[in-house]
């Protein structure tokens, strides 16, 4: 990306293919170009060269818009900060997705999904009355409610204590398992990278290591 009078590489000679089905964690240190290359494969951002292909789509072909569609098709997000609508409700917040897309019963589809994760008790409860992993549990469900293709998780566990980030990763990994999405997650924490089937290391903008 340009950077004053010059470039800024963030990520370099990245080669990385990831089956349907899959789980990936990317690993590295803070800097390293874990959350730019999520932001890449996502196409949140475009790459200044090389390629990237998504559902069969090649992400550099498309503009803003239809990279909008693809995402809103195939992709789930769960983030760090949860990224909830303050002003909804956890199951508007969940139903929004749905909404978005036209599904056919959104109340029922993200009710039936909020109790899954242990959350009936707080349908009509806006995000600031949640605790931190109860926030975290709507945006699992939101993710999750269209049965997306591929989630994208980063740092999912960030902000939530230690016993309340082991609970939403077993959850994280439940529903993923249930729906046979591929997940590819960005963490720092090595015991949640192990969990994955495969781990890509970052140094530097680089792929360092690969290892099952």
């Amino acid at each position: 990306m340009p950077y004053g009078d010059g470039r800024l590489d963030i990520v370099t000679d990245i080669d990385l293919t990831v089956e349907a089905g899959e789980s990936v964690a990317i690993v590295g240190v803070s800097g390293s170009g874990k959350s730019t290359l999520l932001g890449l494969l996502a196409g949140l951002d475009l790459p200044s060269a090389g390629r990237i292909h998504l559902a069969g789509a090649c992400l550099n072909d498309l503009d803003e818009d239809g990279r909008a569609a693809l995402r809103a098709r195939w992709v789930g997000f769960v983030f760090q900060n949860f990224q909830l609508l303050p002003s909804l409700t956890a199951l508007e917040n969940v139903m929004l997705p749905l909404e978005l897309r036209g599904s056919e019963r959104p109340r029922q589809r993200a009710q039936a999904l909020l109790e899954r994760v242990g959350l009936g008790h707080r349908l009509h409860h806006l995000p600031r009355h949640l605790s931190g992993g109860e926030q975290q549990r709507v945006a699992l469900a939101r993710a999750f409610v269209t049965e997306p293709a591929l989630l994208f998780a980063d740092e999912p566990t960030g902000n939530l204590d230690r016993r309340t980030g082991a609970r939403v990763i077993d959850l994280l990994f439940e529903l993923n398992q249930a729906h046979g999405t591929t997940l590819i997650l960005v963490t720092h924490d090595e015991a949640l990278a192990r969990r994955c089937r495969r781990t890509v290391v970052l140094d530097g903008g680089r792929i360092v290591e690969e290892r099952p």
